[in-house]
């Protein structure tokens, strides 16, 4: 079995239709998974059923073989599932090591080694360590927002959306960033736009439609299939 699954998930907000129905997303650890499909695909509602904002109907959340179906999302986050939401990720008031520190809010331990560890993934934050985030870059807050992320030390990164909003060289620095992040073995789930470049980093992907699997396989497949390329991938 898969390390964090969400398993024939339906799921839809308050009284109204479901959004994903028999939605199934799966990643292993040291893996990225893209999520791909048309606006209102069901692509960021499936990954909060899975981070446990939204309630299913029907299916499961299994994370390392343990059923957390009825976990709240902190709760999730204690068990070592971290979320980077695509707007309001950082403290814009915040300095960088600031933000880092509050990302740390679960641990116990002494945080300057994690701290040093995020340096050495993003060395631009060192750089800017007592800078106000607010006065940086898109793509250099980013990068705080994925470093917070990984304060908590997580078995799973979830992203939405990482690069929305930033230029296509910012976008490629950002992917060789998460790359370098799959690398020390965390599981990556990423929703993603920007579908040809999500899936040339990624190791396998999903494309929704309507809620639904529509198709799914490795990066290099998915970008190789006619009916995937003409359909979402711009011809």
């Amino acid at each position: 079995m898969s390390f964090f699954v969400g398993n024939q998930m339906t799921a839809g907000y308050g009284q109204g239709p479901d959004i994903i129905s028999s939605c199934s997303i799966k990643v292993n650890r040291g893996e990225i998974v893209a999520i791909l499909g048309p606006n209102g695909a069901g692509k960021s509602t499936a990954m909060k059923a899975m981070l446990g904002l939204l309630k299913l109907k029907s299916g499961s959340v299994i994370l390392n073989g343990e059923d957390i179906s009825k976990l709240s999302p902190q709760d999730r986050v204690k068990k070592g599932i971290s979320f980077v939401p695509q707007t309001k990720n950082v403290f814009a008031e915040l300095t960088v090591k600031e933000n880092l520190e509050v990302g740390a809010f679960l641990r116990e331990d002494n945080i300057n080694n994690i701290i040093d560890e995020i340096y050495e993934l993003f060395p631009i934050l060192k750089e800017k360590s007592s800078q106000i985030v607010g006065q940086l870059s898109g793509g250099q807050r980013q990068q705080v927002a994925l470093g917070r992320a990984l304060m908590i030390k997580p078995s799973v990164l979830m992203l939405d959306e990482p690069t929305a909003g930033v230029s296509p060289i910012v976008m490629d620095e950002l992917f060789q960033h998460i790359l370098r992040v799959k690398k020390t073995n965390v599981g990556i789930i990423m929703v993603e736009q920007n579908a040809k470049q999500a899936l040339s980093i990624s190791d396998r992907g999903y494309v929704l439609v309507t809620g639904e699997n529509k198709f799914e396989g490795s990066g290099v497949e998915l970008l190789k299939d006619p009916e995937v390329r003409r359909s979402f991938l711009g011809g």
